[in-house]
Formats: C-alpha cells, sequence, structure tokens
C-alpha cells in the first residue's frame, strides 16, 4: 500500500479523507510518546474495523518463553517483549444511546488527523451521520506530556449539528488487553485491584515472571461550550475494568467536552505500596493546571528541543518533512534522563522485535543524541551496557567462552540475551563491535576520555577476550580466521571470514590495548582496581596481539575489493538492476533457500565497515567498494539507506545521495517496505539524522576537532543544524553557494572546513 495520503507540510503530520484501509498504518505514523510511555494513535471511541491497539510503558516487559521447531544447547529461555499496557485512553461516545463507530457510521466526512511535531500534540476531527440519522462534529486533541511524564491528556468535543442529542461520555480503563506479539499467547499482566473514587478510577496490575507493579488512572471533567458542568456519573467497575458515564442532553450546535487526564505510575519510579497515592499527585497537578495550561507546557518543552535538534531545509517540503519526523520520533522514544532506559527499533510505536535493545543504538543512535543533547544523555546509553556487562559475561558463558570474555545480547532488556533465531542468536557476533565503536566514538566527539576508565575498560576488555577466543589458527592460511557467522547482511547466514566482523574483532583489540595503556600510565587507582577485578595481564594481551595482527581478510585480486565474505564471487552475479520488480521485496517473495544463495545485500555489510572506519582507507578504495556492493543491496533493512547517502555524498554523487536520503527519511511516511502497520523503524531515524549532518554537512571528527566538507543536493536552496560540540553550540547553514558558521559558546572553536583551518568566535558568524 503506498501511503501518499500524507500531506506534505513542514511542521505536521496530516491525513484527510477516512479510510478504513489505513487505519492500523496510520495508528503507528501518528503514534505519541514521552520518553516513560507511549501509544499507538488509536481512536479513543470504539472502532469495530481492523485496528491494532498499543499503549506502552518504558522498560516494562515480558519474558516470552523461547517458541522454537527444535531446540539447541545455548538458546535463551525467553524472548523479552515490550507489553500492551493497561488501555487508559478509552472514551465510549454515545448519542441517543448509539455508540459512535466510525466502521458503523453512515459517513464520514472532513475526516482530519494531524500530528503536529512543532508543538508535540495529536488532533483528529471530522463529521459524521450516525445510523439515527444525527449528524456530529467531533475533534479530539491528546498528547502525552513531556513536562510531566506520567501523564497524558485527552480532550474530547462532540457537537450535534442537525438535531439535539442525549450524549454521553464513558471514560474507562481497561487491562484486560492482550499482545499483538506473543509466542504462547500467555496472560501477559494479572490485574490485582479495581478501584474509584470521586472522578478518579485506578487499575493495579503486575506483570507475570517480571513483577513489574502498575497503575493506570484517570480523571475526567465534562464541560458544554468551555463552561465547567458537574454530573455525577453512572459507575461501572468488574475484575479488569473501571468505567464513568456522563450524560448530558446537548442542544443543536452546543459542543460538550470531556477533559481527561490518564497515565501510569511504575513500581520501577515510586513505592509499589505507593502507586495509587502518586496517581493521584498526577492527577492533582493536572486538573490543577487544566487542560490548556498543560498544552502550553507541553508547546514550550517541544519547543526547547527543536531550538537544538532542529533542521531546516529550504526548498523541499517532502525532505523538510521528512526529517523532522524523524527528530520527533526519536525524541518521543527517549529523551536520555534514565540510563535504566534504552531505545527499541519500534519504539512506542509497535511491537516487532520486542521492542528491545539492538546493536542500532550504538551503531546509529547514538551520534545523534550526542550532537542534539548534552553529552551525559550519550553516556547514559553507555552506562546502560556497562550496567550489563555481568550478563554479557553470563551470555558467552554459556556459548563456551571463558575467562570474563563478553558477548553482548543481539535483543535485551535486562543483559540476558532474548534473540531466538540461531543464525542471529549465535552467529550475528558484530554487534560487540558496535558496543566497542560507541565507547571509542563518544570519546572521540565529545573528548571525555573519563567514562573509559570509570567503566568503559571493563567492557573492551571483555569484548576483546571474547574475540581472541572466537578467531582460531588457519594452517591452511597462517592467519586467524572467525568462521560461522552473520554480518550485518542478513541475507548471508553462517558463512566464514565475514570481512566486516573480522575488521571489527581486529580494531576492538588493538583499541582496549591502547586505552589500557592510556588508564595504566594516566589513570593508575582505576587501573589497579581494573586489573585486580579482571586480572589483565601483558601476557594475556600479547595473545591477543597475536590475534588481532594476523587477522585474515579475504580479497578480490580481480575486482581489488575486500570481499564480503569467503566464497562471495562463488555466487551468480546479477545486480539489482537486473532483478524484476516483481520480484521484490525478496524478502516477502522469495525462500530463505533462495536469498541465501543469491548475491543481495539486505543492508550496508563491507560498506558497513567503511562507514565506520573511514579514516583507514582512501576514497579510491571507498570508491571501488561502493560500486562493487551498492549495486547488489536490496535496502530491504531500514538501516542502509542511510549509509549508503553518506557514502554517496561523500564520493560527490548527489543524485543517489539524495535518492537515499528520501528513503531513509521517509521510510514510514511512504511505507518503502509494506510494513508500517508494524510500527515505525525509530533506530533508523537516527540514519537519517546522520545522512544530513554527516552526508550534506560532511562533519567528521578529525585531529581532535570538528570537520565539514558541505555538499548540498540541487534540490534544496539552503539546510541547517546545530550540533553541541563539547559544550558549545555549532550551527551550521548550508547554502547552495557558501556555508554559515555561528557559534554560541564562550571561546573560539577550531574547526576544519574544506581541508581549510578556521577559527570561529562566539556570537560571531563566518562564512565559507
Amino acid at each position: 500500500m503506498n501511503l501518499d495520503y500524507i500531506k506534505p507540510n513542514n511542521w505536521s503530520i496530516i491525513e484527510e479523507g477516512f479510510d478504513p484501509k489505513k487505519v492500523k498504518a496510520s495508528e503507528s505514523i501518528f503514534s505519541i510518546g514521552n520518553g516513560a510511555m507511549g501509544q499507538r494513535a488509536n481512536f479513543e471511541e470504539k472502532y469495530s474495523g481492523p485496528t491494532f491497539q498499543g499503549s506502552y510503558i518504558a522498560g516494562v516487559y515480558y519474558p516470552d518463553k523461547t517458541r522454537v521447531g527444535w531446540w539447541k544447547n545455548g538458546y535463551p529461555e525467553y524472548f523479552a517483549k515490550v507489553l500492551n499496557a493497561p488501555n487508559w485512553i478509552g472514551i465510549n461516545v454515545f448519542v441517543n444511546d448509539e455508540a459512535l463507530d466510525l466502521n458503523a457510521c453512515k459517513s464520514v466526512k472532513k475526516f482530519k488527523r494531524e500530528l503536529n511535531m512543532k508543538e508535540g500534540w495529536l488532533c483528529r476531527s471530522f463529521v459524521a451521520k450516525l445510523q439515527n440519522n444525527i449528524d456530529i462534529e467531533v475533534k479530539v486533541v491528546r498528547f502525552l506530556s513531556l513536562k510531566i511524564d506520567e501523564l497524558g491528556a485527552i480532550e474530547y468535543s462532540i457537537k450535534p449539528i442537525n438535531a439535539s442529542a442525549s450524549i454521553t461520555f464513558e471514560p474507562y480503563l481497561d487491562s484486560s488487553i492482550t499482545n499483538e506479539d506473543t509466542n504462547w499467547d500467555d496472560k501477559f499482566w494479572d490485574t490485582t485491584k479495581v478501584s474509584h473514587e470521586n472522578n478518579q478510577a485506578f487499575i493495579q496490575a503486575k506483570t507475570m515472571k517480571t513483577n513489574f507493579y502498575t497503575c493506570t488512572f484517570m480523571e475526567s471533567q465534562v464541560f458544554i461550550d468551555g463552561k465547567s458542568v458537574i454530573i455525577e456519573p453512572n459507575i461501572k467497575a468488574d475484575a479488569t475494568n473501571a468505567s464513568f458515564s456522563y450524560n448530558y442532553n446537548v442542544k443543536e450546535n452546543e459542543t460538550y467536552t470531556i477533559h481527561k487526564f490518564g497515565g501510569y505510575t511504575v513500581d520501577r519510579n515510586h513505592n509499589r505500596s505507593e502507586l495509587v497515592s502518586a496517581a493521584k499527585s498526577v492527577l492533582k497537578k493536572a486538573t490543577d493546571k487544566g487542560f490548556d495550561a498543560l498544552l502550553e507546557d507541553q508547546k514550550n518543552e517541544w519547543a526547547k528541543i527543536w531550538d537544538m535538534a532542529d533542521i531546516t531545509i529550504e526548498g523541499d517540503v517532502k525532505a523538510q518533512q521528512g526529517i523532522r519526523f524523524n527528530i520527533f520520533h526519536l525524541n518521543q522514544t527517549y529523551l536520555g534522563t534514565d540510563p535504566r532506559l534504552n531505545i527499541g527499533p519500534k519504539g512506542f510505536t509497535g511491537e516487532k522485535y520486542g521492542g528491545s535493545t539492538y546493536w542500532d543504538t550504538e551503531a546509529y543512535c547514538i551520534p545523534f543524541y550526542m550532537a542534539t543533547k548534552d553529552q551525559s544523555v550519550a553516556r547514559n546509553l553507555l552506562t546502560y551496557r556497562y550496567r550489563h556487562l555481568e550478563k554479557a559475561i553470563e551470555n558467552a558463558e554459556k556459548l563456551g567462552f571463558k575467562n570474563g570474555a563478553a558477548l553482548y545480547p543481539m535483543v535485551t532488556m535486562n543483559g540476558e540475551e532474548s534473540h531466538n533465531e540461531w543464525e542471529i542468536t549465535f552467529e550475528e557476533i558484530h554487534r560487540n563491535g558496535a558496543i566497542a565503536f560507541a565507547i571509542y566514538n563518544y570519546y572521540r566527539y565529545t573528548g571525555d576520555f573519563s567514562y573509559i576508565p570509570e567503566m568503559g575498560l571493563e567492557v573492551l576488555i571483555g569484548i576483546a577476550r571474547f574475540w581472541h577466543q572466537r578467531a582460531n589458527l588457519s594452517t591452511q592460511k597462517n592467519k586467524y580466521v572467525i568462521l560461522g557467522v552473520t554480518g550485518p547482511n542478513e541475507y548471508e547466514n553462517n558463512v566464514n571470514n565475514n570481512w566486516y566482523t573480522n575488521y571489527i574483532a581486529k580494531w576492538c583489540i588493538d583499541y582496549a590495548v591502547e586505552c589500557i595503556y592510556k588508564v595504566k600510565d594516566g589513570y593508575e587507582e582505576e587501573f589497579a582496581r581494573i586489573k585486580g577485578k579482571t586480572k589483565i595481564s601483558h601476557e594475556e594481551i600479547a595473545l591477543w596481539k597475536k590475534v588481532a595482527d594476523n587477522m585474515y581478510f579475504p580479497y578480490s585480486e580481480e575486482h581489488q575489493v575486500y570481499l564480503q565474505q569467503d566464497g562471495f564471487l562463488d555466487k551468480e552475479l546479477i545486480t539489482v538492476a537486473d532483478l524484476p520488480k516483481s520480484q521484490r521485496p525478496i524478502n516477502q517473495k522469495w525462500s530463505w533457500d533462495r536469498i541465501l544463495r543469491s548475491p543481495y545485500i539486505k543492508q550496508a555489510d563491507t560498506l558497513q565497515g567503511f562507514y565506520f572506519f573511514e579514516d583507514h582507507f582512501t576514497d579510491k578504495e571507498l570508491e571501488k567498494h561502493f560500486d562493487f556492493y551498492e549495486p547488489f543491496t536490496v535496502h530491504e533493512s531500514s538501516l542502509s539507506p542511510c549509509v549508503h547517502s553518506i557514502q554517496a555524498a561523500k564520493l560527490d554523487r548527489m543524485d543517489q545521495a539524495y535518492t537515499f536520503y528520501l528513503r531513509t527519511s521517509r521510510l514510514d511516511l511512504d511505507d518503502y517496505n509494506h510494513e508500517v502497520h508494524e510500527g515505525l523503524h525509530i533506530t533508523s531515524m537516527a540514519g537519517t539524522w546522520m545522512s544530513i549532518v554527516e552526508g550534506f554537512g560532511g562533519m567528521r571528527i578529525k585531529n581532535d576537532m570538528l570537520t565539514f566538507e558541505p555538499k548540498i543536493p540541487d534540490q534544496w536552496e539552503g539546510f541547517s543544524f546545530k550540533v553541541n560540540f563539547r559544550n558549545q553550540i555549532l550551527r551550521v547553514n548550508v547554502c547552495q553557494d557558501h556555508t554559515h558558521f555561528e557559534l554560541d559558546g564562550n571561546q573560539d572553536l577550531e574547526i576544519e572546513v574544506n581541508g581549510n583551518l578556521i577559527t570561529i568566535s562566539p556570537n560571531n558568524m563566518v562564512t565559507v
């Protein structure tokens, strides 16, 4: 399905016209979140058509028992699943006793949905004719508060426009929800208590197995033409539901409105015995302020985010809308205030991939958060992995590794591996390299080495030990090899000597050794602690170096490129250009056997290495590898177009770079992979930011300073972005024939632009 029903707009995502076939896709696209919770854009009122109901609480998950056809030693016991939480947004609406249901109305006109990204709210409006021939005009505004992150607010207004009508609002809480994503249809929630008093209701529930205790709450107020009215509600409650009914005889063209406040308190943040009292405290703040003042707060909080994070694009509305959509959802998903949380590939927009943490965070997300937030946010993401080091060591031990070797999980909520496809769980071990690279990238960007002696070095030692043990000496090659792996290209499983994996393994060892000696020389107390804890020795380091210095890299003399893995040239090398469009996407059209035998690449694999380690290769080498591998790449991973966009820009192939940029920025808005109904691609959205800042902006860190090689697509008149570099804010404004640099800081900043050194003084514009 082509989602071209999304109207081009600089600051909003807008849908006009009601089409039941698009409801589930729109529920994903119009999702809202505030870092602590999130929800799909489900209708508040009853909807009997196809819908994917989803509300999610950050950090709350269930260990769904692994389901596989053939159990293998080392399999994780469970797949961590983000949980569809008790529903607080529901408001049944009755007009002369007929339920409002857009799937059952005689007609629905003037339907409009708007996600205002600038101000952080969702609005829906329509005119409907019910089966009883009453015409109504409806407008609903909803947001999840950034200022009070346990609170959400809804303003639901209805106006009968051809007759007076008896209208009932029935706000409710419901904990009888189920997950779309479940292995065994287990019961995930146990409702422990349903209670109510005054206009407030509370459902206390805990997750099975993981025992997260939650309280879902609500309070409502009703108004006629903006004036508060006191209505004694009719109350219903059972084991999993609580509802209040507010009935009023509404005159023709009068507006009947309900303000509903709701949300979650969780024992991650409160004492279990105080969840209801904490909920009451949130509701008091909400009712004291009122909906309008809370909405003003929301606008102000989003203004602060956009002041730093916004990227402007002049002359290309679709490109502008795309990047803001990506930045908006990244901030809805993760704000960096809680080191216990991380970023799932679907965020709060769906349940695919379990909602867990992948290597995407380190490979794609950290650059965005480093540059658009305070460096403490990126440090929190690294702290998350440090706190999971013991689990990473346990994960490696389960697979037979020893002596503190650490294998970080492919998928996790608490540090345990919870992914159960063998070709990924056991073989996609390159994820370890992304963790180490993120430590290096953080230091390179922030200049803050302190993380490494405090936490990072222990992580690097565990990872180096893993790579040392995972490689083995090939007597035939007289080199160290790494066998039986899956690289970033998941359309190749169980291959030998994946170049990217071998290269990052060598790099991890070399970087760990470099950091060990740097800490030893400069942080004696920390080094003594780490040495006592890890028992690291010169002898062990020498063994690591033997592996790193003699690592095997498959190479083709004929093509003058590193081979993605041993045997890649044995494939039938038919390019994507010669693949009929009817066969795409191959992951939906072909058998897995056929995919594995094909040369087709799901996402950047060898080129992922060239992206990470660009400084290790010449531009000519990049060009050769790009020209060899991109023609075989089907880009059926959301993480693929951004890397290719950055590299195409580096190679001055601006048309190609622009095409890849549009694909990554509008991946969900235009539903390239025909799967947006399952949720959005949150982590690839950070790659979209990189494709502008690193691709078109040409930003790098070299010789401990910011460098730029700005370029601009022909389709744009100009673009601008800000980066927080070592606590100084640099604004970059690129036009067709020049670039402006402005500094908001307290000392001069030296940068390099197109190979020339330039000094920028605070509050002084420099034009290049």
